[in-house]
């Protein structure tokens, strides 16, 4: 099935009642959408530009962050009262950096400061950031965006949640214990 719609201002298109954000290059344009059993295709011109998960049934959304940050960055006081605020936090870290930063902050500044680094995991690499704000939480250290910015863009890699580093036993107490056992 094949739909002619336009992108609406805030990168968001309905399909079937539904709600899909695409690439914020593409607001305001006509485009094609394809419909099919699991997956909507987004067509510009003779262009496939995007394939999304279809969502079943209606009234559901699927927002990605990277499609709205920079609108978002540009007008962080829109992001307060973002309908599809809970889909800009990819991951629980994310989540827990907002609420520390709104624990810190202002109201304002904490929203400028985790779209900040939402923008930085869109345009670096999310799992670094995601790494980077684990061992900020692990390490009980302050998130702040200069922070978060200065590992992920130092050449120090931060050990990922999988790097066990474990200390060599010293087994000269068990040679210890067989000594007495033996003298016994």
């Amino acid at each position: 099935k094949k739909s002619k719609m336009r992108v609406g201002p805030s990168s968001t298109i309905r399909v079937n009642h539904n709600v899909y954000s695409v690439d914020s290059r593409l607001i305001r344009e006509h485009i094609m959408v394809r419909l099919f059993m699991d997956r909507i295709e987004i067509w510009h011109g003779q262009k496939k530009v995007d394939t999304l998960p279809r969502l079943r049934g209606e009234g559901n959304h699927r927002i990605n962050y990277r499609h709205v940050i920079d609108s978002l960055v540009r007008k962080p006081g829109a992001f307060e009262n973002y309908r599809y605020r809970e889909d800009l936090f990819p991951t629980s870290r994310f989540r827990i950096a907002y609420d520390e930063l709104n624990k810190r902050c202002s109201q304002s500044k904490a929203n400028r400061q985790y779209l900040k680094i939402l923008y930085l995991a869109a345009r670096e690499n999310e799992a670094v950031v995601d790494d980077t704000l684990r061992m900020l939480i692990d390490q009980n250290i302050a998130i702040t965006l200069e922070q978060v910015e200065t590992l992920v863009r130092s050449k120090d890699s931060v050990p990922t949640a999988t790097e066990i580093h474990i200390q060599d036993v010293d087994l000269n107490c068990y040679d210890e214990l067989l000594q007495e056992v033996a003298t016994c």
